[in-house]
């Protein structure tokens, strides 16, 4: 009996470690402006949401981020997409964001996970991490790492949440 509960009980832990979240959490992060934003609100706006979790010093997450960057103003126009790129640098990297930002021509609404409260909140371990918000807020996709073609990928999600 003791053995059946303890394996029922690591099965529950397991899944619960496992289980993909739903909805955003309440989390601050702040904007390159320094001003503080709930990224609960993030799934408020009726667009479709890519949550894109990267980091100054992450080569993937600057490979996902300019291969998205080509079919961005598409997926604006096409499916009500937004996209907002959390960089999860800490204070000794953070200084780099914004020129960075401005040197790649990314277009994304930029955010800091500055105290690593959302990063934490949603359980990121690695970057680049992408979320995919449904219009309602919900979230429908996650994802981890990158490769090229991942954005095709994530557009075919998007395509499903539309139609």
């Amino acid at each position: 009996m003791k053995k059946t509960l303890l394996v029922l009980a690591a099965i529950c832990c397991a899944a619960g470690l496992f289980a993909q979240i739903t909805s955003l959490p309440s989390a601050s992060v702040k904007t390159l402006q320094g001003q503080t934003l709930n990224v609960h609100e993030l799934g408020k706006s009726g667009k479709i949401t890519v949550i894109s979790f990267w980091a100054t010093w992450c080569s993937p997450c600057k490979k996902e981020l300019d291969a998205i960057k080509d079919y961005y103003p598409e997926w604006k126009e096409k499916y009500n997409v937004e996209l907002v790129a959390v960089s999860i640098d800490d204070p000794r990297t953070a200084a780099k964001i914004p020129a960075m930002v401005e040197e790649k021509g990314w277009e994304y609404r930029i955010l800091h996970d500055f105290n690593k409260e959302f990063q934490q909140a949603v359980n990121v371990s690695s970057v680049p991490f992408t979320l995919l918000l449904d219009s309602t807020g919900a979230v429908v996709f996650e994802h981890t790492g990158y490769a090229p073609g991942d954005e095709l990928e994530l557009e075919e999600r998007i395509k499903e949440i539309k139609n």
